[in-house]
């Protein structure tokens, strides 16, 4: 992709609510309008080597905080 450092570091902060993918195959599905939990990508130092891709998904509340959650800063430059 052009990116370093994209997985392991800390799980990323999302803006999408979580919510069931529809059924089928779909690229880029977009995601429910509102929720309660938000979704994290990727994994962390602290997870386990299989967890540590982009297509690893999770949830939780938007308040919690943790030092392996944050968010990845990216440009076109």
């Amino acid at each position: 992709w052009g990116l370093c450092d994209m997985h392991g570091n800390v799980c990323e902060w999302c803006s999408d609510w979580y919510g069931a993918y529809p059924q089928g195959a779909r690229t880029n599905p977009s995601g429910i309008n509102s929720g309660s939990l938000r979704v994290m990508r990727g994994g962390s130092w602290l997870d386990e080597p299989q967890q540590c891709r982009s297509a690893m998904r999770a949830k939780n509340q938007p308040f919690y905080r943790s030092s392996v959650i944050g968010f990845r800063i990216a440009s076109n430059d």
